[in-house]
C-alpha cells in the first residue's frame, strides 16, 4: 500500500474513530440517562408501593381496632340486657310471691289494680277477672272499690266478679258487653311499663 493510500485510509480510520467514540459516548449517555431513570421511577414506584402498603396497614389496624370496639360494646351491652333481664326476673319472682300470699300489702294493691282500671274504663256495669285464689281477698271490698269508681268518673258502677283467669295477680277489668277492656294483671303492667322501667334499672346498676 503506498504511502498516499495508507494514509486516506489512517484518515478514514481516524473519522470513523472519531464517529464510533461519539456515538458510543452517546449510547453510554442514554443508557446511564435510562438507567438513571429507571432508578428512580424504580425508587418511586417502591415508595409508591411502601406508601400504599403504609395505607393499606393502617386501614387494616383501624379495621380491627373498630372491629374490637363494636364487639366489646356489643358484649357490654348484651351483659348490661342479662343483668337488667335477671333484675326482672327476680322482681316477676318477688311478686308471684307476693301475689301468692294473703298480706295486707298486696290486697291494698288488688284493689288499687280494679280500681284504676275501672277508673280508666269510665265506670258502668263492669265485671272483674281475677285468678281463683284471689277472689276471696276482695270479696269485700267490691262494693266500696265500685263506691270509689262512681265517685271518680261521676257514673254508677257496678262491679261483678267473673270466670277465673291465669295470671300471677292483678285483675281483668271489662264491660259486661266485653265492648272495652283493660288488662291491669302483673304480667301485663311490667310488659307495659317495662320500656320505662328498663332506663330506671338501668340507670341505677350502671350509673
Amino acid at each position: 500500500m503506498s504511502a498516499g493510500t495508507e494514509k486516506i485510509v489512517s484518515s478514514i480510520m481516524s473519522d470513523a474513530q472519531i464517529k464510533a467514540d461519539s456515538i458510543l459516548g452517546k449510547v453510554e449517555e442514554k443508557r446511564t440517562s435510562i438507567l438513571e431513570n429507571s432508578e428512580k421511577e424504580a425508587q418511586m414506584e417502591k415508595a409508591k408501593i411502601q406508601e400504599e402498603a403504609a395505607k393499606q396497614s393502617n386501614m387494616k389496624y383501624q379495621q380491627i381496632i373498630s372491629e374490637a370496639k363494636m364487639n366489646s360494646r356489643r358484649m357490654e351491652l348484651e351483659a348490661r340486657e342479662e343483668i337488667i333481664e335477671d333484675t326482672f326476673n327476680k322482681a316477676l319472682e318477688k311478686l308471684k310471691e307476693i301475689a301468692s300470699s294473703n298480706s295486707a300489702e298486696y290486697k291494698e294493691s288488688l284493689k288499687k289494680i280494679i280500681t284504676e282500671a275501672a277508673t280508666e274504663i269510665g265506670g258502668g256495669e263492669l265485671i272483674v277477672l281475677l285468678k281463683e285464689s284471689d277472689v276471696a281477698k276482695i270479696t269485700d271490698s267490691i262494693s266500696s272499690i265500685a263506691e270509689d269508681v262512681s265517685e271518680e268518673t261521676g257514673k254508677t258502677t257496678t262491679l261483678e266478679i267473673g270466670e277465673y283467669i291465669k295470671a300471677i295477680g292483678g285483675a281483668v277489668v271489662k264491660t259486661k258487653n266485653g265492648e272495652i277492656e283493660v288488662n291491669n294483671t302483673i304480667e301485663a303492667r311490667m310488659l307495659r311499663f317495662k320500656k320505662d322501667l328498663r332506663s330506671k334499672v338501668a340507670a341505677v346498676l350502671f350509673k
